[in-house]
């Protein structure tokens, strides 16, 4: 795994380094941004199609000790949405996915105790992730500039239920 793009170990905003910082934003964002601007003349000239890009729950809120990786997953999310309103008008919808804790090489050192205080206590799977970006592709033809959340209940709240009537002593 050596070479391998990892924006992790968490490190605080003070002790990040602006090489790493732009390191961050140029895979998480620019690559997009890049991506983006290459296919949109063909899928324009094709009369329509779906750019579907990969954010994250971090796109969403915020996580202390990565910022760089949140804030390029917030620009990803703005830039999705203002890229979905500049090519609706040729058939080209844009979408971003935000996936929660997903059992992949980037979570790969982190145990069942980083998913248990959600909703669904375990890590989704790659497969999860792609059968909601075929969803994106062939059902929701009405989406464009839409958020889909993947993240076991997260974002839901603290799935903590209190009973009143239970004796506090």
């Amino acid at each position: 795994m050596e070479g391998l793009y990892h924006p992790l170990p968490w490190v605080g905003t003070e002790e990040e380094s602006l090489a790493q910082f732009r390191r961050v934003l140029d895979v998480n964002l620019q690559g997009a941004w890049l991506g983006m601007r290459t296919v949109a003349p063909s899928l324009r000239r094709a009369g329509g199609g779906v750019i579907v890009n990969m954010s994250s729950l971090a796109g969403l809120t915020g996580y202390a000790g990565v910022g760089a990786y949140v804030a390029s997953k917030w620009g990803l999310r703005g830039l999705t949405k203002t890229a979905a309103l500049e090519l609706a008008p040729h058939g080209v919808r844009v979408c971003s996915v935000h996936p929660g804790a997903i059992r992949t090489t980037m979570t790969a050192g982190f145990d069942e105790r980083f998913v248990a205080g959600q909703a669904l206590p375990r890590f989704g799977t790659p497969e999860e992730v792609a059968r909601m970006v075929l969803f994106i592709v062939t059902e929701a033809t009405f989406s464009t500039g839409s958020e889909f959340v993947l993240d076991g209940g997260v974002l839901a709240g603290a799935p903590v239920v209190l009973d009143p009537t239970a004796d506090a002593s």
